[in-house]
């Protein structure tokens, strides 16, 4: 793995490299690779920074996961505040909390 800073050539390199691919896909028969070119163009300064930087979504798809777990354990409750405390509750990573609730609380076996 690169640390430290990029080079002007590298940018250069990936600038081109990735308008070789809009090109590709601007003259694809695939209209959703036309739709990503078109975005892709209108924003290629910051992809390029991104793909230096070696940015990720990971972060962003393990919160999705962890509330699409929350949107399934909170079927049956009632209202929207309901599922809000769940998603809070699983996405806090308490360390205290019993893993089922017959279990005792880590504050309760020692009291």
């Amino acid at each position: 793995m690169r640390t430290g800073s990029w080079s002007a050539y590298d940018e250069a390199m990936a600038k081109a490299q990735l308008s070789d691919w809009l090109s590709w896909a601007t003259r694809c028969r695939l209209e959703p690779f036309k739709k990503l070119a078109v975005t892709l163009k209108q924003r290629i300064d910051a992809v390029v920074r991104g793909m230096l930087d070696n940015r990720s979504n990971a972060y962003v798809e393990t919160m999705n996961g962890l509330v699409q777990q929350a949107k399934r354990a909170a079927r049956g409750f009632r209202t929207a505040t309901n599922f809000i405390a769940i998603a809070y509750l699983r996405m806090s990573k308490l360390t205290h909390l019993p893993s089922t609730l017959k279990q005792p609380s880590i504050s309760e076996k020692t009291s």
